[in-house]
């Protein structure tokens, strides 16, 4: 299906000018001369990208360019005028034109933002609008997708399609949860290299020896079990992208290397002397600020410039509340069909409580809650009822009212929702060592709670415990109390 532009002037001059620039083009032509008309085109027949001009008779474009983004937030408007005024502009932009031309056109201008309007547009195929939310196709159900038409989404997607087509390294700052992979795979998708191949790497999931090996390789025999040559992520990328997560956490030597990799495109693979030249476009994430780190010796200045060539920061999702709804619609609706439910939606009143949690894991957390939710939904509709035991173990909210004749139940739900939306993290950053962890983090929590409880009286804590004092004793060395 062809793209499709929407074009409004009042002159007919103009309007076959601009119909003879674009007949050579892949787009469908909308044309009218009419504010009202064009209005009913865009609710009829959602263009990609509008040509608007200011100056109308009956109804300004500025009026026109306010109607139609409340339709549509996402239609990229390009405004025009004859009139060199810096409060059009002004206007304009700040009403959500995507750009500002003046005439007489250059032509090739109008053609090159007209292209870069469409790319941003055709990313916003991932941005999705409450009233048009059942428009998702099945198969996008299957993956998870970017979404959202905040302001601050809606600059971003513009970015992207500025910076796409690039080789510019790009690093991506946010919170965790925040959809900072997703965004990385925006950017490839959009970009030349979409056909090549794109790789994820955590920088925070493997030990520096491991890591340098993951990313660059190794030679036989460069190290213990070292049993053959590893081609390194660098190489199986040659020609395509790859997404380097946590960058924050990569050791000093580390970075050295991929400083060398990021100025000359070439390496030595790990216990190796062949230097290995690629070609491959870096995307970088972290979710802490790489200032600090540098002004803490923990990482490199010279390798923070380097990757900050083209910068992203993703909001929290409370930054971004404009796309709640948005976001729930579209959870409810994936996970009513991985369970084969008829979960329709959430109420009014659940959608409430939801906005008012502060989501601390952002778009994670929040999918997590959903997730669980739609999976033990009795009903066809989420209420509140629904996400009480999901939200209560939040900061600030009701305590958890446990009952004793089914407290082992109600204790695995309220764990279960402080585990399952950092659930993710904890297996990269532990590999292989969840069990040891959680419960050894848990144990230290209730000794912690119960020697606060008791005024540090050991014997009151190990009754209360329900533990010997001996193996109160055993626990308090192990987790180093006795030196606090």
């Amino acid at each position: 299906m062809k793209s499709k532009l929407l074009i409004l002037d009042d002159d007919d001059a103009i309007l076959q000018l601009l119909a003879a620039v674009f007949e050579d083009e892949d787009v469908e032509l909308l044309l009218e001369t009419d504010s009202e008309s064009a209005v009913k085109r865009v609710l009829s027949e959602h263009p990609n990208v509008a040509i608007l001009d200011i100056c109308l008779p009956k109804k300004s474009g500025l009026e026109v360019l306010r109607e139609i983004k409340e339709i549509d937030p996402g239609l990229s408007v390009i405004m025009t005028t004859g009139y060199r005024t810096t409060q059009n502009a002004i206007e304009a932009m700040k009403h959500g034109a995507y750009e500002y031309l003046t005439k007489p056109f250059d032509i090739e201008k109008l053609k090159d933002v007209v292209r870069k309007a469409l790319e941003c547009n055709l990313l916003n195929r991932k941005v999705r609008y409450a009233e048009i939310s059942d428009q998702i196709d099945d198969g996008e159900f299957e993956d998870d997708i970017m979404i959202g038409s905040s302001p601050q989404m809606i600059q971003i997607w513009k970015m992207v399609g500025k910076v796409a087509d690039s080789d510019a390294t790009v690093l991506i700052q946010g919170p965790s949860g925040t959809g900072k992979e997703l965004l990385a795979r925006a950017i490839y998708n959009n970009s030349r290299r979409c056909d090549k191949t794109f790789l994820a790497v955590n920088c925070a999931a493997l030990p520096e020896n491991l890591l340098e090996s993951e990313l660059f390789g190794h030679e036989k025999g460069a190290f213990t079990d070292a049993h053959s040559r590893r081609i390194g992520k660098f190489e199986q990328c040659n020609g395509g992208t790859i997404f380097l997560d946590e960058i924050g956490e990569m050791s000093l030597s580390n970075q050295g290397k991929l400083l060398r990799v990021l100025e000359n495109q070439e390496f030595e693979r790990v216990g190796g002397n062949e230097t290995i030249k690629v070609n491959v476009r870096v995307i970088a994430a972290t979710n802490f600020s790489l200032i600090n780190a540098v002004k803490e010796k923990r990482f490199r200045l010279d390798l923070f410039y380097r990757l900050r060539v083209v910068s992203f920061f993703l909001p929290p999702l409370q930054e971004r509340l404009e796309d709640f709804p948005l976001l729930v619609d579209l959870f409810v609706k994936k996970y009513s069909r991985q369970y084969e439910k008829r979960v329709k939606g959430v109420s009014p009143a659940a959608l409430d409580l939801l906005m008012k949690q502060p989501w601390e894991g952002n778009i994670r957390e929040l999918k997590n809650v959903i997730n669980s939710a739609t999976l033990f939904c009795k009903g066809d509709i989420l209420v509140p009822e629904d996400f009480e035991n999901l939200l209560n173990v939040k900061p600030g909210l009701k305590k958890p009212e446990f009952e004793l004749e089914k407290g082992e139940d109600e204790y695995f739900s309220a764990f279960y929702a402080i585990l399952e939306p950092a659930f993710t993290d904890i297996c990269k950053r532990e590999n292989g060592n969840v069990y040891e962890k959680i419960t050894s983090g848990l144990e230290k929590a209730l000794i912690h709670l119960a020697l606060n409880k008791s005024n540090n009286n050991q014997v009151v804590t190990s009754k209360l415990l329900g533990i010997s004092r001996n193996t109160l004793r055993d626990r308090l060395d192990r987790y180093g109390f006795n030196n606090e």
